[in-house]
Formats: C-alpha cells, sequence, structure tokens
C-alpha cells in the first residue's frame, strides 16, 4: 500500500511517499481501516520534527485521525463490522491506504453524514466537548471566552459552547476568522488587541466565566485578565508555540481555577493506555456530536484538501493561520 513515512525526525518536507507492507495484525480488538481522508494538526509538525509529547518508534506512517471505511475486525470487536463507515483516532499511522487501530477509538459515521463532514468530530469537537463539559461543568449562563476560534478545536468550542446555550466570545486573528465564528454561533467576535478590554466592555465590566485556550503564548495572560472572578480557564494546547507561565498571584486574587486538559488522556496517548477505560464515555460523547452534525446543529469542517503526497504543503497552510476549519490529506479517490 501507499503511505507517506517518516524515517528520522525533523521538517515535514523529508517525509516521502512510499510503498509499504499492508498493516495485519491478531489483536483480537483491532479494527483495520481502508482511509478516504486523514486530518492534519499541529500536532501532526511537532511529532514528524520529535517534538511532541510522544516519540513514536522509526520509522513510522504520521496521521492520528482517519475517515474510510472498515476492512476487517477481530473477534472480540461488536460496535462496527466490515463495510461499515467510520471515523478513527490512532496513535499514528492514519496518512497510509489502510491503517490498523484498536476498536475501543472508533467510531461510527451515520450514513447521512459525508466524510469530510465526519473527520473532524473526533479530535477536535471531541477536545472541545470533553473540555467544557468534563473539565469545565459549562452551564448554559455562563458566558464563554474562546480563543483561536477559527481554528479547528476553536471553532468546535464556539459551536458546542453555543449549542449548549452559553453565551460565546469568540477571539480570531483575522476577520475572516471572526466572520466565521460569528455564523457559527458567536455573541461576539473580537481581536487579539486588547482582548481583556473588550471582553469586560462586552460583559458589562464582569469578564468571561469561562476561557478555553488553545493558543497559549501572550495571549493566555490577557485571558486571565479577561476572566471574571471565580471563572475557569482550560488550557489545551499551545498552538502559538510559547508555553505560557500562569501568574499564580492573579489566580489566587480572581480565584480562577486553571485546568490542563489533554484529551490524548482518554484515547490511549499517555504511557498508560486508558482508552479501554474511557470507550464507553467516549462513544456517548461522539454519538451526541454526529448527532448534532446530522441534524445541522454543529458543522465540522474541512476547508482545505490536499493529495496524499501534499503534506508540506497542508502543515504550511496551517501554519500560516489563514485556514478555517481543518485541513486534511485524500488518501483514495473517491467522488467525493
Amino acid at each position: 500500500m501507499k503511505a507517506l513515512v517518516c524515517h528520522q525526525f525533523g521538517p515535514v518536507e523529508d517525509v516521502r511517499l512510499e510503498s509499504i507492507a499492508a498493516p495485519v495484525s491478531a489483536d483480537p480488538h483491532a479494527v483495520t481501516i481502508e482511509v478516504e481522508y486523514a486530518s492534519v494538526s499541529h500536532a501532526t509538525g511537532l511529532m514528524i520534527a520529535g517534538q511532541y509529547q510522544r516519540r513514536p518508534p522509526l520509522p513510522f506512517v504520521p496521521g492520528t485521525e482517519a475517515v474510510g471505511r472498515v476492512v476487517s475486525c477481530g473477534d472480540a470487536v461488536t460496535r462496527v463490522r466490515p463495510g461499515d463507515r467510520v471515523v478513527a483516532i490512532a496513535d499514528w499511522g492514519c496518512f497510509a491506504e489502510c491503517v490498523t487501530v484498536p476498536s475501543h477509538t472508533v467510531y461510527a459515521v451515520p450514513d447521512a453524514l459525508p466524510s469530510k463532514v465526519a473527520l473532524p468530530v473526533p479530535i477536535s469537537y471531541g477536545t472541545a466537548y470533553c473540555g467544557l463539559v468534563w473539565r469545565c461543568a459549562l452551564r448554559a449562563e455562563d458566558t464563554v471566552l474562546v480563543l483561536g476560534a477559527g481554528a479547528g478545536v476553536g471553532l468546535a468550542a464556539v459551536e458546542i459552547a453555543h449549542q449548549l446555550g452559553a453565551t460565546v466570545i469568540a477571539c480570531a486573528s483575522t476577520e475572516t476568522k471572526r466572520a466565521e465564528a460569528l455564523r457559527r454561533g458567536a455573541a461576539h467576535a473580537v481581536s487579539p488587541d486588547g482582548l481583556a478590554a473588550k471582553v469586560k466592555e462586552l460583559t458589562g465590566g464582569r469578564g468571561a466565566d469561562v476561557v478555553l485556550d488553545p493558543v497559549g503564548g501572550d495571549l493566555f495572560a490577557q485571558s486571565l485578565r479577561a476572566a471574571a472572578a471565580n471563572a475557569r480557564i482550560l488550557s489545551i494546547g499551545f498552538a502559538s508555540g510559547t508555553i505560557p507561565q500562569a501568574p499564580v498571584n492573579l489566580l489566587l486574587v480572581k480565584n480562577l481555577t486553571l485546568h490542563g486538559f489533554f484529551f490524548g488522556r482518554y484515547i490511549g496517548w499517555t504511557p498508560a493506555d486508558e482508552r479501554a477505560e474511557h470507550a464507553d464515555a467516549l462513544q456517548a460523547v461522539m454519538a451526541t456530536l454526529f448527532d448534532w452534525a446530522a441534524t445541522g446543529k454543529i458543522r465540522p469542517t474541512v476547508s482545505a484538501v490536499y493529495p496524499h503526497a501534499g503534506l508540506s504543503e497542508a502543515l504550511h497552510a496551517l501554519e500560516s493561520r489563514q485556514v478555517v476549519g481543518k485541513v486534511a490529506i485524500k488518501i483514495k479517490e473517491t467522488d467525493e
């Protein structure tokens, strides 16, 4: 089969499209999927560079999220069968014509949902939903400030918070991204400059009850000043490339709660590999998100698709911060 292969950690340009052996697994919980599309994220580039939390054994096939059709299942698999359309979260391996993953992170796709709509749901929407609901106990009366609101997780958070009844203030770097956030349910959309003053003005001086931060950097400190007393701060990533230092004195005087949130804990991306423990809870979350997507309550978006050999271009587009929503690689030729 054809796959993008990383032979040594370094620049994405060194990853090449090659012919490799198809995956074979005797694991009774394994599911092998013929891949149509695989998503590209900031973590993709970090993993290829050897700078992510986990370093795969070399050589490896990158890609952690795919949509396609089940080819085969282990004897213990009951949720899906060969021929079913699914999305899957993998440790890596999705930039290949076939990928084999544990069934715990494989999710059935409703028949009416196009593959490119289903693709962003597991990681982007799963991260946003579990962070807001599981960690921050989001309430309908909350005002939520979403940083990076035009990108994958940020835009998902805008839609999910709106769907749950909260008032959303979206912060994004371009007018195009801010306009999209407003179309997806944000009550207000602001640029990052002077963030605290803008949020305070929009909330009558009170500030945001919940802050979702996938950006880090200088914007993290601004968001703490934009937060209301007793607010919950959700740190989920550092797309800016800079890990901020929390001013604990500000957390103290404002009674702020800082939540670190690593979605990877629930999908097997830690040394303890807890995916089986959390599988039932995540299946329920995904069922909710797919129902919302199928009924138009959320609109997962892949805004740019690149050919199988186009990973470098896809990552550069993502890092330019001009992309709205998700970027994907097309693995299998389809009519879609």
